[in-house]
């Protein structure tokens, strides 16, 4: 993954995280209300957001140094976006409590994504 393709899919996490965040907190406050889920659904905003926010500094990171490392950390950070917190958006609006078995794998893409952030850092800096 190019330091360009990271960038852009910070910005459009970026975006997403605001616009997901708004929504819930305005749109969907009684459902997230109803089915008792509004931290859960504001967990699943929190970590998209941090992860945009790696995904950020890992994009910057990647115009100057290069190895494979950090190509492997952006793609566990979006999984982990779109697992993680795709999970705990659909949970927290469906109230399917089965979907929160899903999120620990997320949750795995995020850790093996700072694990692939500092192999790179230790093998390009």
């Amino acid at each position: 993954m190019s330091a360009k393709t990271v960038l852009i899919l910070a910005g459009i996490f970026g975006m997403l995280s605001v616009a997901i965040g708004a929504f819930g907190a305005h749109g969907l406050e009684s459902t997230l209300t109803a089915n008792n889920r509004m931290d859960t659904f504001e967990t699943g905003v929190k970590y998209q957001f941090y992860h945009t926010l790696a995904l950020f500094f890992l994009g910057l990171l990647m115009i100057n140094y290069q190895s494979n490392y950090f190509g492997y950390a952006a793609i566990c950070f979006v999984a982990g976006i779109l697992i993680f917190s795709g999970s705990l958006y659909t949970l927290s609006l469906t109230n399917v409590t089965w979907l929160g078995a899903i999120t620990p794998i997320g949750g795995l893409g995020f850790i093996m994504g700072w694990l692939f952030l500092v192999l790179g850092v230790k093998n390009s800096l």
